[in-house]
């Protein structure tokens, strides 16, 4: 009897692989890390072969670990992080490392190509501005930058896609990814030969496009082998890690709205009506017929994570005495201080920023330090930044008419509830946390449910296998303080633009 679905999430840090019973309950999962490289300034890219050894390593773990057999498990869903651009040949080996999301090194040819293009032409076709972190510059930057790859591509793939890609021998694109290039038709979801053409981008480095939740393949021979999978599982296309965790969220109604809290941050507003604003960022949900209008940004949780492997060595040193995490550590220590951190600001524009600023250029910032302030002053600051982007995101969405009035937030910061309680005091909203850790693989096996009838409905499938664990209310108390220093986030960032932008690496 198939009593499991696996979820394998690629992010950016690490594989999150995880067996889910049917009811979404956790029944066994593993993880393994690789490294992101960053050779240049502007520069973050990672090899997608660690990917895989990464997905065939937390699998093999699985087995050894828990009492699940490979053919108990009913179906496969593969999420993964957005834009990139992996540069695979006729054989199926991968020629490069890929630029990941973080990466502007293509800022230049977006420039060239909004001029010789025309930047209201595409964003009225793909429903994004371009950017240098999306797919589009990138595989143009193979072009000039490494001819000797580009003439050897025969095809892009996404992280997802190539993990699918590595199990069933399937090149394939799911919905929800295509939003990752510019030649892609945000209203009819389909390829736009046209402006393939306008762009550069050859027609034949493109995969079809499948809905996130049908069956493209079956797990092969050679892919039992590394992995230890069972010849014939099928796997669905999968989707984007956000919009897998929006569906891992509940959210799957118009209106309602997922908060990330994993190594990026931001938001996804569910809706059924198309609402395209240059300022923020469009794809296709993993739910048929419904969109995503999403903010995404470089300072979510890696930004803490950072600030625990530079300064927690002390809570680290704790941790193995007393069993108390140093991410628990500096959760207490940012409780015990007062709202607004008295007066310390932190900008978390670690990897330059996404939406809605889209500044290749911009910088972390510090702004309100003196003697005064501790390691728990940083640690708030650190996580009111975060929650002063979010904000910064949800309110141009209200902008252009998308508003909501709860959220429902994943990922490993919503683990904390100080740093949970701060987003629901600086954005107003009242925020709503299921299972969060597995959010992501949850959404990812959600569609191999629905792909092979495990699951009559996406309703069916969220009423059975999403738990509410706690609910944050805003606190009106903090109003005052976080409506002041929302303002000081915005005025420090439109103060030092300038700067940024005139900054040259030395």
């Amino acid at each position: 009897m198939k009593n499991y679905l696996l979820g394998i999430d690629i992010g950016t840090s690490a594989c999150k692989v995880v067996v889910f019973r049917l009811d979404g309950s956790v029944a066994a999962q593993a993880s393994a890390a690789y490294p992101v490289y960053y050779p240049q300034e502007g520069w973050a890219e990672q090899d997608s072969e660690d990917w895989w050894k990464a997905v065939a390593s937390a699998l093999k773990q699985i087995w050894k670990s828990w009492d699940i057999a490979a053919d108990e498990i009913a179906g496969i869903g593969v999420d993964g992080q957005s834009w990139s651009a992996i540069a695979v040949d006729r054989s199926g080996k991968v020629l490069t490392n890929t630029p990941i999301w973080m990466d502007t090194r293509a800022a230049e040819i977006c420039d060239k190509l909004k001029h010789q293009v025309g930047a209201e032409r595409i964003f009225d076709l793909a429903s994004n501005s371009l950017q240098p972190s999306y797919g589009t510059a990138k595989v143009l930057w193979y072009k000039e930058q490494l001819p000797q790859v580009y003439e050897q591509i025969d095809t892009i793939l996404q992280s997802n896609s190539f993990i699918v890609y590595r199990l069933t021998g399937e090149q394939t694109m799911d919905k929800s990814q295509g939003y990752g290039f510019h030649c892609f038709d945000m209203k009819r979801a389909c390829w736009d030969e046209k402006m393939c053409e306008a762009l550069g981008i050859p027609v034949s480095f493109l995969q079809r496009i499948c809905e996130c939740s049908e069956v493209v393949g079956k797990v092969t021979a050679e892919a039992v082998r590394f992995t230890g999978l069972a010849l014939g599982t099928p796997v669905v296309a999968g989707g984007l890690d956000a919009v897998c965790a929006t569906l891992g969220a509940g959210v799957i109604h118009p209106g309602e709205t997922q908060e990330q809290g994993g190594q990026a941050g931001g938001m996804s507003i569910c809706l059924e009506t198309y609402t395209a604003d240059p300022r923020l960022i469009m794809s296709w949900h993993v739910v048929p017929g419904r969109w995503l209008l999403q903010g995404g940004t470089t300072g979510g949780g890696g930004t803490l994570r950072w600030f625990e492997q530079e300064f927690a060595a002390a809570e680290r040193a704790e941790s193995e005495r007393t069993g108390k995490t140093s991410f628990e550590q500096l959760s207490e220590q940012a409780d015990e201080v007062s709202a607004g951190s008295e007066g310390l600001i932190f900008l978390p524009y670690m990897a330059g920023e996404r939406s809605p600023i889209w500044n290749p250029k911009a910088k972390g910032v510090w702004y309100g330090m003196d003697f005064s302030k501790r390691r728990g002053h940083f640690a708030r600051a650190i996580m009111e930044g975060v929650a002063y982007s979010l904000r910064h995101n949800l309110e141009t969405a209200r902008e252009c008419g998308a508003d909501t009035s709860e959220l429902h937030a994943m990922g490993g910061s919503a683990n904390s509830l100080v740093w949970t309680q701060i987003k629901a005091d600086i954005t107003g909203k009242v925020i709503k946390v299921p299972a969060s850790d597995t959010a992501t693989t949850l959404g990812a096996a959600i569609l191999a449910g629905i792909g092979t009838g495990v699951y009559d409905s996406f309703e069916h499938a969220v009423r059975k296998t999403i738990k509410l664990e706690r609910v944050h209310e805003p606190n009106p108390a903090h109003q005052a303080v976080y409506q002041k220093g929302y303002r000081t986030y915005l005025q420090l960032y439109n103060n030092l633009k300038e700067v940024m932008n005139d900054q040259e690496v030395i």
